[in-house]
């Protein structure tokens, strides 16, 4: 069984910046990541606002890149899922699904996956017209209509993204108003080929053999209608990846982790950062601030107990 001075459970930006943090404090690092390095960012089409870039940044060359200056410091990546985490006396022991290992301390960047709304007819038609991603997915949809649940950043940058594809775009958004940056907002009104749905709630997706189309509800008339689409794509917001964590560490109501300013969890020699802490808000810059924050408190109680 191999033993590291830290076991950053993540590859996304906030584990990624950790670990090099981590390691340019000399402590053995190893990132196990579930899938690939960069989490959710990397369904999104482009990253515009992390601080420094002149020009739109591609999500999976950023954090290749955050990789690779994370591995010129020693820093050991696994793709393996952690199942369970057990505190010893001298740290913890991590069991995945082929392995073991050992840390002194432990830094949790799990992140967060898209919700579902649960309404009928999304499970029957996931991967086969309901999608989470339209960078992934809208080439499918060419020339098709097409509804987007959800009005956030997510599904506005989303949409944007799906117009050179779609024919057009229905948005559906539970609450009165828009709720993206002020700036996508005007870019998704300058289309002429996108209406929206506001206050109104998906009751259902509607089709036998393929999607036919989506009945809605208005919240404040009660009125109901059907609009014909070819395909649904959900952006109604993220829930954490932390049901491995029951019973370990303190999680609120909703399942997000609850630290300090510190990044300190509620277990010692435990922090965590990124989408799967109680944040008010989810950005790039953000979950890696939160994970050098993490790995500098880390750094500082490793340091104290030795």
């Amino acid at each position: 069984m191999e033993k590291y001075d830290v076991i950053i459970i993540g590859g996304g930006p906030a584990g990624v910046a950790a670990s090099i943090y981590t390691a340019r404090g000399l402590l053995k690092t190893l990132v196990i990541e579930k899938t690939a390095v960069g989490g959710q960012i990397v369904l999104s089409d482009v990253i515009e606002n992390y601080p420094g870039f002149t020009k739109p940044l591609n999500p999976t060359d950023l954090l290749n890149d955050m990789q690779k200056q994370a591995e010129n410091f020693g820093v050991k990546f696994e793709f393996d899922e952690v199942k369970e985490i057990i505190k010893k006396d001298d740290g913890f022991l991590i069991k995945t699904d082929w392995d073991e290992y050992e840390a002194r301390g432990i830094i949790i960047a799990v992140g967060s996956s898209a919700k579902r709304t649960g309404v009928p007819g999304e499970e029957k038609f996931i991967g086969k017209g309901v999608a989470f991603c339209a960078t992934c997915d809208a080439p499918f949809f060419k020339d098709k209509d097409i509804a987007i649940i959800g009005a956030g950043n997510s599904g506005i940058q989303e949409g944007l993204f799906a117009l050179n594809f779609v024919r057009s775009i229905k948005y559906i958004e539970f609450l009165p108003k828009i709720n993206a940056e002020k700036i996508l907002q005007e870019r998704i009104k300058e289309k002429d080929n996108v209406e929206f749905f506001l206050n109104t709630q998906l009751m259902e997706i509607v089709g036998d053999n393929k999607i036919e189309g989506i009945r809605i509800k208005n919240r404040e008339s009660g009125e109901e209608k059907f609009i014909k689409v070819d395909g649904v794509f959900l952006f109604v917001g993220n829930a954490p990846n932390t049901n491995f964590l029951k019973g370990f560490i303190e999680l609120d109501e909703r399942g997000y982790i609850i630290t300090d300013y510190t990044k300190k969890t509620s277990v010692e020699g435990v922090y965590a950062a990124g989408d799967s802490v109680k944040n008010e808000y989810s950005q790039v810059v953000i979950a890696a601030g939160s994970g050098v924050t993490a790995a500098m408190s880390l750094i500082s109680y490793l340091e104290n107990k030795k």
